[in-house]
């Protein structure tokens, strides 16, 4: 697990000094007195604080592994696989042990997480070479790869599985994933049927693969595309629908999305220029996280911006997205745990 570290929240320095020491051993051990906002997550949490302390930060690190030294002899937190709890005056040596334990499941899921990436990847490639060959999509495989990101961001949380796409893949698949990672981690945070967030999750997984069939000089032109370029890149959505057209079986739903998530509500976008209620609910979701997903993605021609900042710039097209959906939108932007049931 490169990079991999464990952060010790605690306003005792006595045990701050104590306890990295130990860790130090096993991973590097980052100390602080409080969650900080933003940067890398940890693989373990070790939280010792005050209850009111504790309990903000678990609301930070849901899906992460999380050690609670417990200092309310009362308090009985529920315990799961990523979280344990021990109380505050457990022994040194009986909280580094329960600590390496964790340390060990978090090394276990990162190897599970990683090999999804990489199955995901590996569809969604697959998806894009029959889309270009003009090849039969396999549906069964691609209610495969739609599993395996709703499983994994149900797990691990959306910002964890960004950070192991973008470590393993590049380009129009990163991309693909990302948008949908955050389809999925959105369906968990308003509360969708499992049906609903694997339609929507699918949505996303084949909203691009129209771009199978766009010269891939366009696709990676490091720079301001040609009118003619950009006229080519925008038959996308259209070519995408009519793949899926032309082989059959696909829920309309899901062809609307792949035909439809570049229009606006004002009627600016494209290709039909639909304006307001003749763009559906699952359209502009996938046109959420695909524009979010852009912006914070990093591209040949520009570094990723971060995601308050690209919230800011989605609040400011007026009349282009869902505001509603915007504002339920925002705490998967921003990396918020979702527990998705």
């Amino acid at each position: 697990m490169e990079d991999a570290f464990v952060l010790l929240i605690t306003d005792r320095p006595d045990l701050r000094r104590t306890l990295a020491r130990g860790i130090d051993l096993v991973m590097p051990c980052r100390t602080v007195s409080a969650w900080p906002e933003g940067g890398a997550r940890p693989a373990l949490v070790v939280i010792d604080l005050p209850a009111a302390g504790a309990d903000a930060v678990r609301a930070d690190t849901a899906l992460t592994p999380t050690l609670v030294l417990e200092r309310d002899a009362a308090r009985r937190r529920p315990t799961s696989p990523i979280l344990k709890t021990l109380p505050a005056a457990t022994r040194r040596e009986a909280i580094l042990a329960d600590a390496f334990a964790m340390i060990e499941v978090a090394i276990a899921r990162t190897r599970v997480l990683d090999a999804r990436s990489a199955a995901a990847t590996t569809i969604v490639s697959e998806i894009f070479d029959s889309a270009a060959l003009g090849a039969p999509f396999q549906p069964s495989e691609i209610d495969r790869g739609t599993e395996i990101v709703l499983a994994a961001v149900s797990e691990v949380g959306i910002g964890d599985w960004l950070a192991t796409v973008w470590r393993h893949d590049a380009g129009v698949y990163q991309h693909t994933l990302g948008v949908a990672g955050y389809a999925a981690a959105f369906g968990g945070r308003v509360g969708l049927s499992r049906a609903d967030r694997h339609r929507l999750t699918k949505a996303a997984l084949l909203h691009d693969i129209g771009k199978a069939r766009i010269p891939v000089e366009i696709l990676n032109k490091p720079g301001r595309l040609t009118a003619e370029e950009m006229r080519l890149m925008r038959r996308h959505p259209e070519i995408g629908a009519g793949l899926l057209d032309a082989q059959g079986g696909f829920d309309p739903a899901i062809v609307e999305v792949v035909r439809h998530h570049h229009e606006k509500l004002d009627g600016t976008g494209y290709p039909a220029g639909l304006r307001d209620g003749a763009i559906t609910d699952l359209v502009r979701i996938v046109a959420i996280c695909d524009v979010f997903s852009a912006l914070t993605e990093r591209r040949t021609y520009r570094d990723s911006v971060a995601a308050p900042e690209a919230l800011a710039t989605m609040e400011g097209m007026k009349g282009h997205l869902d505001r509603a959906l915007m504002q339920a939108f925002a705490p998967v932007a921003l990396g918020r745990a979702v527990e998705v049931v």
